[in-house]
């Protein structure tokens, strides 16, 4: 029982991303916010119970970071629907993250050398992600506009998320160079 609790707090992390944006839509903007920040303690709950008392799993290793991109996908899709975040920036974080799995899988199918972990880059455009979605929901729970300081969120979110678009795409040209090399 204990070896799965944090696959459990991860799997409760999933289905806390619906609720979300279930939240944000219907107007509960201070629920979505309470949400979000449960959900972001079960992330560091999770992460500590596995590292700490060496419960990794298979599941897990794969299942966290899958509920972190699901409960983001749902906020910034939410965040966009009642606009309080710019469609643009919602298509180009939802962009970065279909590319870096549909690279992943071809990187598979062409057999290339592509070790899959995460950069520091990309880990720190995660941060300030969800840093921008927790902003955004506090200014919304407390009732406050700012919207040139959203603006300049939104522009310095976008700017981590192409640079880190860019880093995952060198990666991915390496791996493919090295496999052509290594063909001819």
């Amino acid at each position: 029982m204990i070896r799965q609790l944090p696959n459990t707090l991860t799997a409760l992390r999933l289905l806390l991303a619906p609720v979300l944006a279930a939240f944000l839509l219907y107007g509960h903007q201070t629920y979505a916010f309470f949400v979000f920040a449960f959900a972001g303690l079960t992330d560091a709950a999770d992460g500590f119970l596995a590292k700490r008392f060496g419960l990794m799993t298979r599941v897990g290793r794969y299942l966290d970071p899958a509920a972190d991109k699901f409960l983001m996908l749902a906020a910034f899709l939410a965040l966009s629907a009642i606009h309080q975040t710019p469609v643009w920036l919602t298509l180009l974080v939802i962009g970065r993250d279909a590319a870096i799995v549909l690279a992943i899988v071809v990187a598979r199918l062409l057999a290339l050398p592509l070790r899959i972990e995460p950069l520091a880059i990309g880990k720190f455009c995660t941060a300030v992600q969800v840093a921008y979605v927790a902003f955004v929901l506090l200014l919304l729970a407390l009732r406050r506009e700012a919207p040139v300081t959203l603006e300049g969120a939104a522009f310095v979110v976008a700017g981590f998320t192409v640079a880190s678009w860019l880093a995952y795409t060198w990666l991915w040209l390496k791996a493919f160079q090295a496999r052509q090399r290594g063909a001819a």
